[in-house]
């Protein structure tokens, strides 16, 4: 994920000032929103799937079932998030956007 951390002040004028990162695109904040969501959906479903008795499915649970169950839940998140899931991803890139906009209009305001 791309940082955006800008200067809060105007460095000296005998030092150089850092280059700004490059912002990110927007596929990038994209793909940062419904990550976003995709792990809310995990955290919401790893209860679930906590809950559930295992012992008598036709795996029959063990360690090993235990430790797939978590890959199992992430995967079953991100489809979920992929398909629009609770409607977190939109509000989170817009936020995202804005935010980007605003660092932007600071970074400028400060070469000005």
């Amino acid at each position: 994920m791309a940082s955006f951390i800008t200067p809060v002040a105007a460095p000296p004028a005998n030092i150089a000032a850092p280059l700004a990162p490059p912002a990110a695109t927007q596929a990038q904040l994209r793909k940062s929103a419904e990550d976003f969501e995709a792990t809310t959906l995990s955290e919401l479903l790893e209860p679930m799937f906590d809950t559930v008795d295992m012992t008598s499915s036709p795996f029959g649970g063990g360690a090993a079932e235990n430790s797939w169950k978590p890959l199992l839940v992430q995967e079953m998140s991100k489809a979920i998030a992929a398909k629009g899931g609770l409607g977190l991803a939109g509000p989170v890139y817009d936020t995202l956007l804005r935010m980007q906009e605003q660092a932007q209009a600071k970074l400028e305001g400060a070469k000005r």
